[in-house]
């Protein structure tokens, strides 16, 4: 079966004339696994696709997002929650990974990314 992720970018800085980090904000869903949370909770379609906030101050690039086990905590169904701490994991790995590849121009590595996550557990 392919799955079909779809992830859409959206610049949120424009101008190199200001002392502001460079932002780019990615929106990135599978609609499988948004369908299979909104199946035990409804309410889950509403935070589908993940938003993922890139930005690069001046001590390297940082990733944040919400996990979907934090946003789905309040409506207490066991079955919506372990697909969101699946679909977290997920996240997490593809994050770490894309922070610590190696840059087709160089062969570097990545530099020290942090990973922020907002998390309410």
């Amino acid at each position: 079966m392919v799955r079909k992720i779809e992830i859409k970018r959206f610049s949120l800085t424009t101008s190199k004339q200001f002392d502001v980090p460079k932002i780019v904000r990615l929106l990135i869903g599978n609609e499988l696994i948004m369908k299979e949370m909104a199946k035990h909770v409804a309410d889950a379609g509403s935070y589908a696709p993940v938003t993922v906030l890139v930005d690069e101050p001046a001590d390297g690039v940082h990733f944040s997002y919400d996990k979907m086990t934090s946003l789905l905590a309040p409506y207490e169904n066991r079955e919506a929650l372990e697909v969101a701490r699946d679909l977290d994991r997920k996240f997490e790995d593809l994050l770490r990974h894309a922070a610590t590849a190696r840059r087709p121009s160089d062969g570097q590595a990545g530099s020290n990314p942090k990973v922020r996550v907002a998390d309410e557990d």
